[in-house]
């Protein structure tokens, strides 16, 4: 493997995964909370994942990005046969959320995960980003998870698709990182080739980052692990 100057790294699936009691714990909560057309369980669940799905590839499609609470109130209204429902308090509503979250924390990836970021950021001169999109969980959030999981320390950005506006495969979104990058670092001579994307999305991780310019790794979902980068 190259070595390069600067690691940005997707977050979902490359270095973190969903602990599967919170979705479980997340559709049992909008079931008992929202469920007036009374669907099953297995239903508000499937909503979910198709809401998800959807909102995902719209993103990936436009570049840009739709908010939580929109999300949220598409399940809402899904559930309920696209009835609008009013008075839903979507500052309450996000704030259950979070504790749902941090009482089913997402997990680490790989136990390797931490041993190759360590590896990577103690290396001459090396610094380390996220860029990540978000969807139900927005990047305050994912944040506050890092930090409780010990993962924080190794980056000096992290860049959340909610917070600018923009998504992957969105060059604006890797021009802003790089851009970023330059701001941190002391090095005059720094290329967009000292760079490298890792994640597991080939078209949001692989494609965004090609299509800027910089060099891309997929991991994960092709069964090539975190270690192959040290």
């Amino acid at each position: 493997m190259l070595a390069y100057k600067h690691y940005s790294f997707d977050l979902w699936l490359t270095l973190i995964k969903s602990n599967p009691n919170f979705k479980e714990e997340r559709t049992r909560y909008f079931f008992n909370r929202f469920n007036y057309a009374q669907k099953t369980l297995n239903d508000v669940a499937l909503i979910f994942r198709q809401v998800d799905l959807m909102c995902n590839s719209i993103n990936e499609k436009t570049g840009k990005n739709i908010s939580a609470e929109e999300m949220y109130l598409m399940v809402i209204s899904t559930i309920n046969d696209h009835t609008f429902l009013r008075d839903i308090d979507l500052e309450e509503l996000y704030s259950d959320m979070e504790k749902l979250v941090f009482k089913f924390m997402p997990v680490v990836y790989s136990p390797e995960t931490a041993i190759v970021l360590s590896q990577l950021k103690q290396a001459n001169g090396n610094t380390i980003s996220i860029l990540s999109n978000t969807g139900f969980i927005k990047g305050k959030t994912l944040r506050k998870v890092l930090t409780a999981i010990n993962l924080d320390a190794f980056f000096d950005f992290q860049l959340y698709s909610d917070e600018e506006g923009m998504s992957k495969p969105n060059r604006n979104f890797f021009k802003l990182m790089f851009d970023k990058i330059i701001e941190n670092r002391e090095d005059q001579d720094f290329k967009l080739n000292d760079v490298i994307h890792v994640g597991d999305n080939l078209r949001a991780d692989i494609y965004g980052a090609n299509s800027f310019g910089i060099n891309s790794r997929l991991i994960n979902s092709n069964n090539i692990p975190i270690l192959s980068l040290i």
